[in-house]
């Protein structure tokens, strides 16, 4: 089975992405004079036990979820992109020649997927991808390997499936967070070009670290940090279940004392830590500035979290949002829920893209 990376997507397409602590679903349209629209979204969270460093643990819980899901987004569309997590892929860039046939460049990239699998080749799904012409001689090109256990592929297309849904796309959520980039980087300073950016996505658990250059992908790295330490603090300083204690903060319903007693201390700690992630980039490349922190995930949505990482490592920090200059559909679409889920959307945005992909 191929990973179909950057196949032709669907004519219809719904980005789905399962996190650790939510499935979430996307749909983009056409609106017209190159402006896309926000069509239908939906998210369903899930129980922290659901996934277990990246792999599905409970298949059925997701699937409820995902089929809850389904539901909410009152869509006739079944045809979707799903993503693996970086953790579960292998990447290697490789130089091939730019007059190769198609079957010359299969058995070349054959043979690398066989060097760098751990794994007997029968149970690999892998993909490919020509990136163009290497700097130093355009008569070669330069292409992405990208390797995966086939059962975890086969995992996620089975979920779809048992939902009535056509996986059609398998994504890398690294990739699909790249791409969500690209509908933001009009924000910066001559759109991104010769900036240095660090995408930081806080999940529930952890916090992956995508460092772009000059628009490509130069660093990656996943942090032990998530929003659920909040929710524990909250449920130990004011005695609530975790389930309590989550909804509590969801909802605004703590004491007054929760945002200088618990709040500002873990948004300090959410700082420091970022901070040491920026000292670990900077110790394994040669890049020794950041230009912009774009914060992703759910936790970015938390009020301040921007200005105390501004203000502790005085460096530009943004919230992504990567719907700023798509239109909205009156129908479906609450503006005011979706800037508030923008960043946990990030990755489903860079799926639903995909069906907008020429390649």
């Amino acid at each position: 089975m191929q990973l179909d990376l950057l196949s032709r997507a669907a004519k219809s397409l719904i980005g789905v992405d399962i996190s650790s602590s939510a499935v979430k679903m996307l749909e983009l349209a056409d609106s017209g004079k190159g402006m896309l629209r926000v069509e239908r979204y939906a998210i369903k969270p899930l129980p922290k036990d659901a996934l277990t460093d990246g792999n599905i643990a409970k298949s059925d819980v997701v699937e409820a979820a995902m089929s809850e899901a389904f539901k909410a987004m009152k869509t006739r569309t079944r045809n979707v992109a799903l993503a693996l997590p970086a953790s579960a892929v292998i990447t290697k860039k490789i130089i091939v020649p730019a007059q190769a046939s198609e079957s010359e460049l299969e058995t070349q990239v054959t043979a690398e997927a066989n060097q760098m699998a751990s794994f007997p080749m029968d149970e690999v799904s892998l993909d490919y991808q020509i990136l163009g012409p290497t700097t130093r001689n355009p008569e070669e090109n330069e292409a992405l390997i990208v390797i995966s256990r086939r059962e975890r592929v086969e995992e996620r297309v089975a979920l779809a499936e048992a939902v009535g849904l056509k996986a059609v796309v398998m994504d890398v959520d690294t990739f699909a967070t790249l791409t969500a980039y690209e509908q933001m980087a009009f924000q910066l300073p001559e759109q991104g070009k010769g900036q240095t950016v660090a995408i930081v996505d806080i999940g529930a658990n952890t916090t992956h670290v995508s460092v772009i250059h000059n628009h490509e992908l130069v660093y990656q790295r996943e942090h032990v940090l998530g929003g659920n330490a909040l929710t524990h603090e909250i449920s130990r300083r004011f005695d609530l279940a975790t389930e309590e204690a989550e909804d509590a903060k969801r909802k605004g319903l703590l004491p007054d004392s929760y945002e200088s007693e618990v709040l500002q201390p873990f948004l300090d700690s959410v700082a420091l830590e970022i901070g040491r992630a920026m000292q670990l980039f900077f110790s394994a490349t040669s890049l020794q500035s950041v230009d912009h922190i774009l914060l992703a995930g759910g936790c970015a949505a938390i009020p301040g979290l921007d200005d105390v990482i501004h203000g502790k490592l005085q460096t530009s920090t943004l919230i992504a949002n990567p719907f700023a200059k798509m239109a909205v559909s009156s129908d479906h679409v609450t503006p005011r829920n979706l800037a508030a889920d923008a960043p946990a959307l990030f990755v489903a945005c860079g799926l639903a893209l995909r069906k907008f992909d020429l390649s």
